[in-house]
């Protein structure tokens, strides 16, 4: 049995035995659940309730009416609907007062679900601007993605931030154009090392690692070394810069294919050709950005919590060439506000989230004292406790 299904069919079962359990359940929406048949059902017990229907708030036995009611009325969106299958809800419904448990699984699994497919359309549409040399369309997919990380940890009550994990997520190195990478790659290594004063325009902006080949990553460092020590830049001295790193010995780069960059056209806009493998370079970490926050919304040992925040730190690459590149091309990176904890506590939507998700804990009783009492200390802060109490159950 799908543990996830049975816990749809339990929400849906308990609301059908108790309509006031439904007033648990108002950080619950129809889409998310997984079934499209669930999702109708729910959303007509939720229009039933707000229309004012008669077995909301009412004492004894629950009327028939409000199961062939919410039938006939998710009826009108889903077909296959029948009232069998509404009592085969109710029979899956262990108890009726755990809704708000069984609604916290189905959020999980919402939660993971919708990483998920947005993680994949962050790498599709990264994979295609790869191949057509455009960035717009993958840094859109990622403020969306970045966008529904946030709204999601809203809902489940608990703060977005950047948390790294345990250990990195494997991922699989997205398909480019390799040639056309690798010739941009080697005409801006040629600029650089035949123009003085061309890492003037690069410098700034252009890093190691936003080479595709390990070779040129390596020969962009020793340019960017001797740029740094105001050093003479030409084939002899960047030559001898990669025998003194050790790149001729350990196999890194040779002589050859030093001589053989060097010797092609030198004449070009190295900012232009800069800009070239700064386009690559954000795709790729599009991709890979993508395919690590889809790794962790597909293990489901993680509770939103972590996976949220998770995610947020796999996004961090992304973010760093993202500002780069807004610096290449004259504008600057738009800026992420930092969730700094309120000096009132968190919002009271999360709060609300987090505490009917699960009910706290009734503390215990203090223990007897013989003595004398002492003063009573000063009462703490309503907004001190109110931050405090939800984030237990928050990341149960």
């Amino acid at each position: 049995m799908n543990p996830l299904l049975s816990a749809e069919q339990a929400v849906l079962g308990s609301v059908l035995l108790d309509p006031n359990q439904l007033s648990r359940l108002d950080w619950l929406a129809p889409d998310h659940f997984y079934r499209p048949v669930h999702q109708a059902l729910f959303g007509a017990l939720r229009k039933l309730r707000s229309d004012g229907h008669p077995a909301v708030g009412a004492d004894g036995p629950v009327p028939l009416s409000w199961v062939t009611d919410a039938v006939g009325e998710a009826g009108l969106h889903v077909r296959g609907l029948t009232a069998v299958y509404a009592h085969t809800l109710t029979q899956a419904c262990p108890r009726p007062e755990h809704a708000p448990v069984y609604g916290r699984m189905v959020l999980e699994g919402a939660i993971h679900r919708t990483v998920a497919q947005h993680a994949i359309r962050l790498h599709q549409v990264a994979r295609a601007d790869a191949l057509q040399g455009e960035v717009e369309g993958a840094l859109r997919s990622a403020d969306v993605l970045a966008g529904v990380l946030t709204d999601l940890a809203r809902r489940w009550g608990t703060d977005p931030r950047p948390v790294p994990p345990a250990a990195a997520p494997a991922t699989i190195p997205p398909p480019v154009r390799a040639d056309q990478v690798a010739e941009d790659e080697r005409f801006l290594l040629a600029v650089l090392a035949e123009q003085p004063r061309a890492m003037d325009e690069v410098v700034a902006w252009l890093r190691p690692g936003d080479f595709a080949d390990p070779g040129h990553e390596q020969l962009y460092r020793c340019l960017g070394a001797l740029h740094h020590r105001g050093e003479p830049i030409d084939r002899i001295t960047l030559l001898w810069e990669a025998q003194r790193r050790g790149l001729l010995a350990d196999g890194s780069l040779s002589g050859e294919q030093l001589t053989a960059i060097c010797d092609s056209v030198g004449a070009g806009s190295a900012e232009w050709l800069g800009e070239r493998v700064m386009r690559s370079s954000l795709t790729r970490t599009a991709a890979a950005s993508a395919r690590a926050v889809r790794v962790l919304a597909e293990d489901e040992v993680l509770v939103p919590g972590p996976l949220i925040n998770h995610a947020l730190h796999a996004l961090g690459p992304l973010d760093e060439v993202r500002a780069r590149w807004e610096t290449a091309n004259g504008r600057p990176a738009p800026k992420t506000p930092a969730s700094a904890p309120s000096p009132d506590g968190p919002p009271p939507a999360r709060v609300h989230a987090a505490l009917t998700r699960s009910t706290p804990q009734p503390a215990p009783p203090p223990p007897a004292r013989t003595g004398p009492r002492p003063a009573p200390a000063a009462a703490r802060p309503p907004s001190r406790a109110t931050s405090d109490a939800p984030q237990r159950p928050a990341h149960r």
